[in-house]
């Protein structure tokens, strides 16, 4: 197969495709990671604080 100039070629299902998260689930997992943050005693939630907040901002508002 010689790659640049072989097209690749395929077909795509005309299934609707789920979200890899819904919102809801994403809302339970910034929640738990707050929590997870709230928890740990060894100074090392602050990681787990830090992902929350950054999933939290890419979520949509209600």
């Amino acid at each position: 197969m010689d790659l640049d100039t072989d097209v690749v070629t395929g077909t795509y299902s005309d299934e609707p495709r789920l979200a890899l998260l819904t919102v809801t689930e994403a809302r339970e997992t910034v929640e738990l990671l707050q929590a997870l943050e709230r928890l740990d005693q060894d100074g090392h939630g602050q990681a787990a604080g830090q992902l929350a907040a950054d999933l939290a901002r890419r979520l949509p508002s209600l």
